[in-house]
């Protein structure tokens, strides 16, 4: 059964894992799944800033998971993960690249059970760990 999966990474933050977000969607797409996320990422200056959160908000609510890729700081991406994770109620995956240092102590001291972070070196890592978690929705 197609899923839609909310793919949600830095836009207009932090996008030295840019391509991997980009791989991201590929993947949730090559699943014959139906990925959300901001066409082209980049930043969207047709929308004003109220149309983009309410496009979003409404994105979250429809979506039956929510995969983030969380390498780069972003402001956005958090708000998400926690709107995911405490109103809706829904599992969120957040990767992490494996050259990233340090994570946000929010994230990582997260104790919620709906939210899985993993770290991948690659694109086979990332295959796998959306997999995983696009089987663990799909049930």
């Amino acid at each position: 059964m197609r899923k839609i999966i909310y793919c949600a990474g830095p836009i207009s933050g932090d996008i030295t894992y840019q391509d991997y977000y980009k791989k991201i969607i590929e993947i949730v797409k090559k699943s014959g799944n139906l990925p959300l996320h901001e066409p082209d990422l980049i930043p969207n200056y047709v929308l004003s800033e109220s149309e983009i959160f309410k496009r979003d908000i409404n994105w979250l609510t429809i979506a039956d998971g929510i995969i983030a890729e969380i390498s780069g700081p972003s402001l956005g991406v958090g708000f998400e993960i926690a709107y995911a994770l405490y109103v809706l109620k829904k599992p969120v995956l957040a990767l992490c690249h494996k050259n990233v240092s340090r994570l946000s102590a929010i994230i990582m001291g997260c104790d919620s059970s709906l939210l899985s972070v993993q770290t991948y070196k690659d694109e086979i890592d990332l295959n796998k760990f959306i997999q995983l978690y696009l089987d663990m929705i799909i049930k």
